[in-house]
């Protein structure tokens, strides 16, 4: 049995795992990004977190992190405009100093459509925000991070559990697992571990905002946890992976589904 003393360490190690490292995380205003946000400042680190456009949002998620003793700073960005994701990474460096850990979690809104009713607008502005946008900051990574940092991409467990409907999503996510796999190669010998985390269904605002309740409870039914995942249960898969626990994962892609495959 583990000493009062020893499960206080643990407690302490947990807290400071980030102490000093500086984060970015796209998307993290809401649902899994918030999550992530918090629990990186939690564990020690500085963060800029990118919103698309509810300020109010953002604000609330920089006094939370604040009241909880931690330091993060909203920064908006529309990661679909050209240039847009390489300007917020020089946002970033220009009050971080130094990029230690990078979350890619930004990702369009997209209403399911029928391949036959997309027009290339569509396609092009959801692979832009989503695909382009991890392109662009894993390319930061390659040329700014220090060794040993950390890169976490957020994709879905709809890249092999497909639906209708989401044809440039699904795509742009896929894409994202094939960067992650290219850069792990690259960076890996100078220690920067690269890893994608996939989730299921996880209940945030726009899930419910875009499902009926009859669909969650399906999804609910058919994961072996038999439940909808929360956002912290993907930012503790997240954290574990920009930590000092992660140093030995990279190149892999975590389905955070509840055993959802």
């Amino acid at each position: 049995m583990r000493s009062s003393a020893g499960v206080a360490r643990e407690r302490e190690a947990a807290v400071t795992a980030l102490r000093g490292k500086k984060a970015v995380v796209t998307g993290g205003s809401r649902g899994i990004g918030r999550a992530v946000v918090q629990r990186l400042a939690r564990d020690g680190a500085e963060v800029v977190f990118t919103y698309a456009s509810n300020a109010g949002a953002a604000g609330k998620v920089e006094q939370a992190v604040k009241a909880a003793g931690g330091t993060a700073h909203a920064v908006r960005a529309d990661l679909t405009e050209p240039g847009a994701a390489a300007r917020l990474m020089e946002t970033a460096a220009e009050r971080l100093g130094v990029l230690d850990v990078l979350v890619n979690n930004a990702a369009l809104e997209f209403v399911p459509t029928p391949l036959a009713e997309l027009d290339d607008e569509v396609f092009d502005r959801v692979m832009a925000g989503n695909a382009r946008t991890v392109f662009v900051t894993l390319r930061y990574a390659a040329r700014h991070m220090p060794d040993g940092g950390r890169v976490v991409n957020i994709s879905t467990i709809n890249t092999v559990r497909s639906a209708p409907g989401i044809a440039p999503y699904a795509a742009s996510k896929g894409a994202i697992e094939q960067l992650t796999l290219v850069a792990a190669q690259e960076l890996g010998p100078r220690g920067i571990t690269v890893n994608t985390v996939s989730p299921g269904a996880t209940d945030t605002d726009l899930l419910r905002a875009t499902n009926p309740a009859e669909a969650l409870a399906v999804a609910a039914s058919i994961t072996p946890l038999r439940r909808l995942g929360e956002p912290s249960d993907v930012a503790d898969v997240v954290a574990f992976l920009a930590g000092p626990g992660g140093r030995w994962v990279t190149g892999q892609n975590i389905r955070a589904s509840g055993g959802l495959a």
